[in-house]
C-alpha cells in the first residue's frame, strides 16, 4: 500500500511545558517514518501506561512532534538493510526510544533498528506477544533479577514469606504474577482495588492481595521484615516502604513510577538488612538480555492466564483508552489491533 493509517501526535511546547497538543488518526506515507535499516508491516501494537501519557498529552514522554506513539510492535518484516532480518520475519520490538524519540508501533508500518528487533517465539502467536509487550517483557527482567541475587521459591516458601507485587492489576504486575505463580512463589499482590480485583488476581496466581494504602504513605526506614523480594512497579513510598519491609538479604526490583518518581528511604534496608535495589530498564535492554527474557517468557508464561488478562481494541480505539490507563480504569494488558 502507498500509504498507511497512523496514530500521529503533534505538540507545540515551550520550556517544557506542552502548550498545544493534538493526537489523531491519519494517513501517512513511507517519507513521514524516520530512517531505520528494517521495515515491518505493524500488526499489533500494545497500550502501556507511557503511551496513555503520551496520547494524553502529558510532558515527559514525547520527546519529537509530530510522533507517532507506541512503545511495542509486532508484526513482520517486509524490508531489511540488516543481514540478520528477512522479508517474512516475524518479530517484535520493545522499548529502543519508540514511542519516544522515534516513530512506534501505533501504526501499520514502522521503519526501526535491526539492533533492537527480536524474532517472535513460535510458541506465540503475534496476537499474544503484543499482550506481553514491554510490560511483560519488563515483568520477566524483574523476575530474571530476583533470580540472579540468590532468590528461590523453594526457600521463600519454607520461610512463609511471598514475593511482593504492587501495581498488581497492571501489565507489570499481571504477567508478573503470573510468571512468578508458575514458578512457584507465593505471591503477595498491592492494588488499590482489592474488592473489584481479588478474582481477577487470585485467579493469575495471587496467594494473598493487600490494600496499596498500607504502603502508600511515609513509614519508617525499617519495618516488619514481610517479603523475600519485590516487584515495584509504583515507586515513592510505596517503595520506600517495600525496602523497608524486605527480610534479610531480600531484592526489590525497581520498574516504575506510577505513584512518583522520588524515593523518600534511608540507606538503613541497605546496611543492616543487606537489602538488594535492581533497576529494571526494558527501554536501552541489549540484544541479548532481550533474547534471553524472551526464551523464558516462551518457557515460562501459561497463555491461558496470558488470555484472561487481555483485551483487544483497534487503532482508533487507543485514543480514548489512553486516559483510561491512566486513571487505572484498565486492568492487564490492552492489545491493539492496528489494522482494525
Amino acid at each position: 500500500m502507498s500509504d498507511f493509517r497512523a496514530i500521529v501526535i503533534e505538540q507545540e511546547t515551550e520550556s517544557g511545558r506542552i502548550l498545544a497538543h493534538t493526537a489523531e488518526v491519519r494517513r501517512v506515507t513511507d517519507a513521514f517514518l524516520m530512517p531505520g535499516d528494517v521495515t515491518v508491516d505493524v500488526e499489533y501494537s500494545g497500550l502501556n501506561f507511557k503511551d496513555g501519557l503520551a496520547i494524553a498529552g502529558r510532558p515527559g514522554i514525547a520527546r519529537v512532534s509530530p510522533l507517532i506513539p507506541g512503545i511495542d510492535l509486532v508484526g513482520t518484516v517486509t524490508g531489511s538493510d540488516d543481514p540478520r532480518w528477512r522479508s517474512g520475519d516475524r518479530v517484535l520490538l520493545n522499548g529502543d526510544g519508540i514511542g519516544e524519540a522515534h516513530h512506534g508501533g501505533l501504526a501499520e508500518r514502522a521503519r526501526v533498528r535491526g539492533d533492537a528487533l527480536v524474532r517472535v517465539p513460535d510458541t506465540f502467536t503475534s496476537e499474544q506477544a503484543a499482550a506481553i509487550g514491554t510490560a511483560g517483557f519488563t515483568a520477566m527482567l524483574s523476575v530474571l533479577a530476583l533470580e540472579r541475587t540468590g532468590i528461590d521459591p523453594d526457600a521463600v516458601r519454607a520461610s512463609g514469606s511471598s514475593i511482593l507485587v504492587t501495581g498488581a492489576a497492571g501489565g507489570v504486575g499481571s504477567v508478573a504474577i503470573g510468571l512468578l505463580a508458575g514458578l512457584g512463589f507465593p505471591v503477595t499482590a498491592s492494588t488499590g482495588r482489592v474488592t473489584e480485583q481479588s478474582d481477577y488476581l487470585t485467579a493469575l496466581g495471587a496467594t494473598a492481595i493487600i490494600d496499596r494504602a498500607e504502603l502508600a504513605d511515609p513509614g519508617r526506614p525499617l519495618q516488619t521484615q514481610r517479603w523475600a523480594g519485590v516487584v515495584d512497579a509504583v515507586g515513592s513510598h510505596t517503595l520506600a516502604n517495600a525496602l523497608a519491609q524486605t527480610q534479610y538479604g531480600g531484592t526489590v526490583t525497581a520498574c516504575g513510577l506510577a505513584q512518583g518518581a522520588d524515593l523518600p528511604a534511608t540507606v538503613l534496608p541497605f546496611i543492616l538488612r543487606a537489602i538488594t535495589l535492581v533497576g529494571i530498564n526494558s527501554v536501552e535492554a541489549p540484544p541479548a538480555l532481550r533474547e534471553t527474557a524472551w526464551r523464558r517468557l516462551a518457557a515460562d508464561l501459561d497463555t491461558d492466564a496470558l488470555a484472561s488478562m487481555t483485551s483487544v481494541i483497534a487503532l482508533a480505539e487507543a485514543i480514548p483508552a489512553a486516559e483510561s490507563i491512566l486513571a487505572g480504569r484498565l486492568h492487564g494488558r490492552t492489545v491493539i489491533d492496528v489494522r482494525a
